[in-house]
């Protein structure tokens, strides 16, 4: 097993080196330490998170915290100086930030602010940043956890008196060249969360997705809104912008670039590979090597056919552990029960996430023990004939819910939500060529369907993840994806398409007829 696991590694080692032979440069700020202005908790642990991120995925970082005026001119007069030959440049933020008459500015710790000349001397425009990328790198990437309640704002506000109206809460929509995409914390306009933890809410869910093996960015910031809305409530909606012309794939599975315009047909593969390669039942794998006998991830298929026949013979072999006088299975040895079991929040999203792929857990992982987790504990246990000592998450009860390959429990109904929806899509922009649509969906236990091309799922807590698909006036196939939360017969939340600009929110009325 371990030479497997060594020639796995090796061979994602050889495919990561190829895919990085490109050049990326990053600019990497986290201002936290304000003097004339409240300090922020998070941004210096954003930026040194987002840095070591970064140099993960292949970039060479320029970062600096906690930086005053002179420091960051001098951070990003660094970076600018190293675009020339780049074929990637991102941009992350995170501090205070100020919009007036349209543009954005990004607040060094000693700036004061106190009135409107003020910007030019002690503020460093974004807009001098995003240029020189642009002028540069064919490929520019931008994150602004800046969209804070900014108390500069309001000392610019009371000092140009009836010109007050320029000065903009949260920061303003950016305009981008093409090959840009620019990603905000919440909506233009608005201002985000600075959160609670290390992290922000929207840095936390970028560090969890960006650079999802194989996947294109796009798809990695839908996932980013979707744990931020989780986190805050619904009371933040990460945005973005883009003007990408390709698939943009930070860590590639195979030996592809990183910026790739993508054929279908390997679209296709990539989408089943993600499918299936967490699976545990080598069927799938062999199903993929009839489908793409020499296909871009062929050779992980057979590595992984081997590891799971090998995994099966060594459990034959493995001694059991008792849950509670209950003889089980030890988990074959690739599994990472111990590192899990060293962190308990860890441990408890682990058996979270478990107790899902079993099938008797509705809901997310979000590391919280409570009575839905408990109920999910105790059903597994049910279906299993196993006598726990108590409902909480062990090393034990983990290993043994990781050694079952299939489904325990029968899907879960979620029986509040049954029936049919009015689902109204409301555009939010000019990218849309239609001003409100309407569809009816079924909702059936955790399922959402419709007689539209429409399929999604539902949490015991109302939460809904929908993708509709359709085709555009050019013959081209797309999708919206939908998210949102029912609340009694009324739900809300927002769209976005995907791969495009089109966005906008989301009414549901639960239909009587």
């Amino acid at each position: 097993m371990m030479a497997l696991r060594f020639a796995i590694a090796l061979l994602l080692v050889s495919l990561s080196a190829q895919a990085w032979a490109e050049r990326r440069v990053a600019l990497v700020i986290g201002n936290s330490a304000y003097r004339y202005a409240v300090p922020l908790s998070n941004p210096k642990n954003d930026a040194v998170d987002m840095t070591a991120k970064l140099q993960a995925l292949g970039f060479e970082v320029v970062a600096g915290e906690d930086l005053d005026l002179s420091g960051m001119r001098g951070t990003v007069r660094d970076f600018i100086g190293k675009l020339d030959g780049a074929d990637m440049a991102l941009l992350f933020y995170a501090g205070h930030g100020v919009q007036v008459n349209g543009t954005n500015y990004m607040a060094p710790v000693d700036a004061r602010l106190s009135t409107y000349n003020d910007l030019d001397f002690e503020a460093v425009p974004m807009d001098l940043v995003l240029s020189a990328m642009e002028r540069t790198t064919k490929v520019n990437l931008v994150f602004l956890d800046a969209c804070r309640d900014s108390p500069f704002s309001q000392n610019l506000g009371r000092s140009m008196g009836t010109r007050s109206g320029s000065v903009g809460r949260g920061l303003a929509k950016l305009g981008t060249g093409v090959g840009s995409l620019i990603a905000f914390a919440t909506q233009p306009g608005n201002v985000a969360l600075d959160g609670e933890g290390r992290n922000s809410p929207f840095t936390s869910a970028l560090l969890k997705n960006l650079g999802t093996p194989g996947q294109d960015i796009s798809r990695d910031l839908i996932n980013v809104r979707k744990d931020v809305l989780e986190a805050t409530d619904g009371k933040q909606v990460p945005w973005d912008n883009s003007s990408l012309t390709g698939d943009v794939i930070l860590q590639p599975l195979s030996g592809n670039t990183a910026v790739t315009t993508g054929a279908k047909g390997g679209d296709v593969e990539v989408a089943y590979w993600e499918t299936i390669k967490e699976k545990t039942d080598k069927r799938f794998f062999e199903a993929y090597l009839r489908q793409y006998p020499s296909g871009a991830f062929a050779a992980l298929a057979s590595l992984k056919i081997d590891e799971i026949e090998q995994a099966a013979t060594d459990r034959g072999k493995a001694p059991s552990i008792s849950i509670e006088g209950v003889e089980v299975a030890e988990a074959h040895p690739d599994l990472d029960v111990t590192q899990a079991s060293a962190d308990p929040r860890a441990l408890t999203k682990a058996t979270q996430t478990e107790l899902t792929r079993v099938g008797c857990l509705v809901g997310q992982a979000d590391g919280k023990w409570g009575p839905g987790s408990r109920k999910a504990l105790q059903a597994f246990a049910e279906q299993r004939g196993l006598k726990l000592a108590g409902l909480e998450p062990t090393k034990e009860v983990l290993r043994a819910i990781k050694n079952i390959p299939e489904r325990v429990c029968a899907p879960v109904k979620v029986k509040a939500f049954d029936g049919a929806w009015a689902l109204t899509r409301r555009a939010g922009n000019s990218a849309c060529d239609y001003t409100e649509q309407s569809t009816t969906i079924f909702i059936d236990g955790t399922e959402i369907s419709a007689m539209v091309p429409l399929a999604g799922t539902i949490t015991a807590d109302g939460a809904f993840d929908i993708y509709l698909s359709f085709v555009d006036d050019d013959g081209a196939p797309r999708q919206n994806h939908i998210i949102g939360r029912l609340q009694g017969a009324k739900g809300s939340g927002e769209f976005s398409r995907v791969g495009g600009e089109c966005a906008g929110v989301v009414r549901l009325d639960k239909r009587t007829e």
